[in-house]
């Protein structure tokens, strides 16, 4: 069953941003996401919604999160929520993303299932995992 077909049409991760101009400017303008919508309300209300690709929702045990956390950063770093991004070269979009005030955790890493995985702390909160598929690296 495709989502289409499905009672679940989309997901999204609200976040809540005190720096809320920071964190448009580094979710849309740096990692690159698109615009969808944007409404400012008459009393400073401010929210923007961005297209970051195809969403699903990856439920991990704690075994898995503490093996995750040893294979990209070597010890346990993972909050309760995590974002994911994949992006087609990894150590490109990091280096963009840190020089754009991200925190680098670790860098980017080969993982035994051949993924290179980054991870970083980035505006409003959010801990970041980009990480890039072996069959979107060009060889």
């Amino acid at each position: 069953m495709t989502t289409e077909d499905g009672p679940v049409r989309q997901m999204r991760v609200v976040v809540e941003a005190a720096d809320y101009d920071e964190a448009v400017a580094f979710y849309r303008d740096v990692l690159g996401s698109v615009e969808e919508l944007q409404i400012h309300g008459d009393d400073g209300e401010k929210v923007t919604i961005l297209d970051v690709g195809r969403a699903t929702l990856e439920i991990s045990n704690p075994a898995q999160v503490d093996m995750i956390d040893r294979v990209e950063v070597g010890h346990r770093v993972s909050p309760h929520i995590r974002v994911a991004f994949e992006v087609g070269d990894a150590t490109e979009a990091t280096d963009r993303l840190v020089r754009a005030g991200a925190v680098l955790v670790a860098p980017p890493t080969r993982t035994p299932w051949n993924s290179v995985n980054a991870r970083l702390n980035g505006p409003a909160g959010l801990q970041l995992t980009l990480f890039e598929e072996p069959t979107t690296r060009s060889s």
